[in-house]
């Protein structure tokens, strides 16, 4: 039987008014350093599954600071439905707010078929760090199916929309000298900030596998493809050290 459910957020500067886990996503509150109030998602059950419609909503009100990140990886699972599992990530900012959301890495498991979608809406002011990072595969298999598209808006304004597809049902090519050449890890490191309107990032090559792009409006964009998980992060994580 496939589940369906939603956990919510609401991060003000005075607290988590709501903190709603739902089904096999279990939100908790957790010990932050710095001015940041922190909240880790913890897997209640096994999931996404096939056939599963699963969601995270976060609205980080003005002058609110909030942290997310997840105790373990998400892994995508065949299921005993034929469809497809969707798994949505909706989030917003407002004014003068701040969101880092740094889950662990989602993992695609042989046989499944994952579609996975992330909407951010920021006001003009507000800050965000967001990580994804895909795992094509447990240790010695081959990647299920993983549609993934990213949608960030700034002050309602189309900022990024990215679509991948990787596995037996993409197109083909995706696993090509041009993309990944046989890697099975990879990543992205969005970073919004007003302060990027004024000091703009400089296109450049970070390492051999990874690149920093600027975007059209005060952010700018990592993407790393790897050899294993463990790569991917320490490529992402000296990226976000630097900045």
């Amino acid at each position: 039987m496939s589940v369906h459910a939603t956990a919510r957020i609401v991060a003000t500067t005075a607290g988590l008014p709501v903190l709603e886990s739902d089904g096999p996503l279990a939100l908790r509150r957790t010990r932050a350093t710095g001015p940041y109030t922190r909240v880790t998602v913890v897997g209640a059950m096994t999931a996404p599954l096939g056939g599963d419609r699963l969601a995270i909503e976060a609205d980080v009100r003005d002058g609110a600071r909030l942290a997310v990140d997840s105790a373990a990886a998400t892994v995508a699972l065949p299921g005993r439905a034929a469809e497809e599992a969707r798994y949505e990530v909706r989030l917003r900012v407002g004014e003068q707010a701040e969101l880092r959301w740094l889950p662990e890495q989602l993992i695609s498991a042989y046989g499944s078929d994952l579609r996975m979608r992330t909407v951010v809406e920021l006001a003009g002011s507000a800050r965000l760090v967001l990580r994804e990072e895909q795992i094509l595969g447990r240790h010695g298999e081959a990647p299920g199916t993983l549609a993934t598209r990213l949608t960030v808006r700034r002050a309602g304004r189309l900022l990024l929309d990215q679509e991948l597809r990787y596995g037996p049902g993409a197109p083909g090519g995706w696993d090509g000298g041009a993309v990944l050449a046989g890697r099975r890890a990879v990543g992205q490191l969005l970073v919004v900030d007003p302060e990027l309107a004024d000091k703009p990032a400089k296109p450049r090559l970070l390492g051999e596998t990874a690149a920093l792009t600027p975007l059209a409006g005060p952010a700018l964009l990592v993407t790393a493809v790897a050899g294993d998980a463990r790569e991917l992060r320490h490529v992402l994580d000296e990226a976000l050290a630097t900045l």
